[in-house]
């Protein structure tokens, strides 16, 4: 028998192997291997299984499987083809992407060695041991002391190998030596399980039921489920766990922040106990490994995770839940495949004939369109669980503020000052939301003039006090300026410009010494356990002001957190792209819902230059609907989605020059256009170089008057640039074909 295997590589080609027969019983289509491979072992995975070999060269063998069982469900397998389909990628690409390299089922936990004493050993033994071999003794005398078994290592600051003593005391029948295995523990990356007795409202109950019918039915079933926040969506996503688990069925919790899988977690986990598994890039390798086997052997039953925990390899799924499915962080855009989980777990969806909640405060406008055109039932809680009130917003507009207090370039208003001194005095909680890290986003020099520029991107510096560098928030390159002179004119007036969440904190400290001030950013979370501890730390109180970027302002729930301040709501409004505005939105929305969840009203002060802009506007209203209506009629105007598919191209090379021709001659070779194809460009991207390559992009609109299903606009990137991208991908250059782009910048 033989074998067509797919590698991670960047075409589309298939390489024909030979089974041996010792592997045979156990390969299928789906089967991961290694297998030899331009002169090293590469692991790949099988597409097809042929009776007889078409190629007419030497055919090797496959060395050997990846997995002792299984673990390609029929449907996985077809989501991995609609993946690879969908997004132009090679199947190879797409299958290391589902199911990476690192993750075997024959994955073994670490062992430890335990030892403990038998019972009724005689004193004659005990004193001719003693004589003969005191350390032994010494030894013994402390396991017997003990109940319980103890670790050998344990043991080192009474010998420097306890392991052999222990060998010889078991040969000689005085104690038990056995291997115990270790199993990772995440318990650090959730709050501490609490049972809350919760009785659900009538929209709650109204919306349980409606999704236990869905349950029951066993048929594909997607929701926008849209809550205000505090409405209890959490409660619901438990709710319909509970009921998929007593149909047999397993469940994956889909969440846009790591920051946000503590807090989930930890309810999760007081509900439904050792049944669930967390999965995202802050767990260590062995928890990953350990957690992945876990679930490939069905022990667990409910996976949250971040973006990638779409692939999760449960079987009989019977509910996908994506919580704020509006956020951005659930679309991959480097390495390929460029995937979006949200219509990824969609598809998945449908392939299981499972249920999918959309769940968020603010939708995306994909899914608000959807629902209008009755793509996606209808799920709505329209008020705040328990009788909680929604918060009070305050607007300050900062160019009066400073024409008011004489102060340009103020930071935290006189107005926010004073709504934080009287939280404090209340014994009150604050969040802060400042959108940028580091201290400052722009490094000036105040002779020539000169903006600190990153060598490797067309971005600014920005400046990091902390440890006193300059960082590019992009490619993450970084550079110690001792000196701090300026590197054209040698100048040290070096002036700092804009505020980060560095320098927020700094002015909070000064401001408020007496106040416990935690800051949660990028920068401060170098472990997940960092994060549940500091948000552990806030919920219980310890801490009297959180400030941080866009992480704590969705998901969280703080009961004694009453007021929220946003620091620049104008943050980012401005660029040029067409969903800045609703990003905008749906932070400030999102944010503004920490506040007054529970018993308290709370309290938003929203800063802004931009008082009379239309986003900042019904923000302050909290006026969904009606920013919506507005964005959707600027969205018809422009033909952007969703009333079109978007497709992008970007050609990036190291060289200006060849990669400026490159872009133009491929946009000459551009065949069968149609009617309601708009393309735009080629033109530099808005940041045109990035990590030491220069950027074009071509974009392509597809009207889906003309193009319902999107097939047209797909037909024709197919024809003009897979085989384009094929031919140009190499270390100088490279064309990558981004399907329903987030963002144009």
């Amino acid at each position: 028998m033989f074998a067509e295997v797919a590698f991670p590589i960047s075409n589309f080609k298939t390489f024909t192997y030979e089974i041996p027969k010792n592997l045979s019983p156990k390969t299928q289509i789906g089967s991961r291997v290694v297998a030899p491979f331009r002169g090293r072992q590469l692991q790949g995975i099988i597409v097809n299984i042929l009776g007889k070999n078409s190629f007419k060269g030497k055919t090797r063998f496959i060395d050997e499987l990846i997995d002792d069982y299984q673990v390609v469900t029929p449907e996985l397998w077809k989501l991995i083809n609609w993946i690879s389909n969908y997004y132009m990628a090679p199947l190879g690409k797409v299958a290391r992407t589902v199911f990476p390299k690192t993750l075997t089922t024959r994955y073994k936990p670490k062992t430890k060695w335990y030892v403990r004493s038998r019972h009724f050993i005689d004193s004659l033994s005990l004193n001719e041991l003693k004589k003969r071999a005191p350390k032994q003794y010494e030894i013994l005398k402390i396991v017997s002391s003990q109940s319980n078994s103890i670790e050998v290592s344990l043991l080192k600051k009474n010998s420097s190998n306890p392991l052999n003593i222990c060998k010889a005391l078991e040969k000689n029948k005085f104690v038990k030596l056995y291997k115990r295995e270790i199993k990772p523990n995440s318990d650090s990356f959730s709050f501490k399980p609490v049972n809350k007795k919760i009785t659900l409202d009538k929209y709650q109950k109204k919306v349980a039921r409606t999704i236990k019918k869905a349950l029951k039915s066993e048929l594909y079933n997607p929701f926008l489920l849209h809550g205000v926040t505090g409405s209890g969506k959490t409660e619901i996503y438990i709710n319909a766990v509970k009921h998929c688990l007593e149909n047999g069925k397993t469940a994956i919790i889909l969440l846009p922040e790591i920051s946000l899988t503590p807090q989930i977690s930890g309810r999760f986990k007081s509900v439904f106990g050792n049944k669930v598994a967390l999965w995202h890039s802050k767990l260590t390798q062995r928890q990953r490994s350990w957690t992945w086997k876990e679930i490939c052997k069905g022990n667990y039953h409910v996976v949250i995770g971040a973006r990638s925990a779409v692939f999760s390899p449960l079987k009989k799924l019977g509910l996908v839940v994506i919580d704020e499915e509006q956020e951005g962080s659930f679309r991959q855009e480097s390495p390929s495949p460029r995937y979006h989980a949200r219509d990824v777990a969609l598809m998945r969806a449908r392939l299981n004939n499972s249920v999918i909640l959309l769940g968020s405060a603010t939708p995306s406008l994909e899914s608000y369109y959807n629902y209008q055109n009755k793509k996606l039932k209808y799920l709505h809680l329209p008020s705040r669980y328990g009788g909680a009130k929604q918060p009070k917003v305050h607007l300050v507009d900062m160019l009066v503020e400073q024409e008011e207090s004489g102060k340009f370039g103020q930071v935290i208003s006189g107005f926010l000052q004073n709504k934080i001194e009287q939280r404090l005095k209340r014994k009150e909680q604050v969040i802060l939301l400042q959108n940028r890290r580091g201290f400052s986003p722009i490094i000036k020099c105040g002779d020539c003039g000169e903006i600190m520029m990153c060598p490797d991107c067309n971005v600014a510096f920005s400046y990091h006090k902390k440890n006193n560098r300059f960082l590019c928030h992009f490619c993450g390159f970084s550079t110690v300026n001792e000196n701090k002179c300026c590197p054209s004119c040698n100048s040290v007036n070096t002036r700092y410009f804009g505020a980060g969440t560095q320098k927020v904190e700094t002015l909070l400290e000064e401001t408020f010494p007496e106040a416990l001030i935690e800051r949660l950013d990028m920068d401060t979370i170098n472990s997940g356990a960092n994060i549940t501890k500091i948000l552990t730390a806030f919920n219980n109180g310890k801490i009297d002001i959180l400030l941080g970027t866009q992480m704590i302002a969705k998901g969280l729930d703080f009961p004694n957190a009453t007021l929220v301040g946003i620091i620049n709501a104008d943050q980012g409004l401005y660029l040029p792209d067409f969903r800045s505005g609703e990003k905008i939105f749906q932070l400030i929305y999102q944010a503004s819902g920490r506040s007054g969840r529970h018993q308290k009203q709370g309290e938003v002060v929203m800063q802004t230059y931009s008082s009379s802009n239309p986003v900042i506007q019904c923000a302050t209203k909290l006026d969904l609907n009606k920013y919506y209506e507005i964005v959707l009629k600027e969205r018809k105007e422009l033909d952007y989605p969703p009333f079109s598919w978007l497709s992008k191209i970007e050609v990036a090379g190291k060289n200006y020059q060849r990669t400026s021709q490159l872009v133009y001659n491929i946009y000459k070779k551009i065949t069968g256009e149609y009617e309601g194809l708009s393309i735009l460009g080629p033109a530099p991207c808005y940041i045109k170089k990035l990590r030491g390559y220069y950027r074009f992009q071509i974009i392509f609109k597809s009207q889906k008057a003309n193009d319902p299903n999107g097939k047209k606009l797909h037909s024709f990137i197919n024809n003009n640039f897979c085989k384009v991208q094929q031919k140009h991908q190499n270390e100088q250059s490279r064309i990558n074909i981004h399907f329903d782009p987030l963002s144009l910048i």
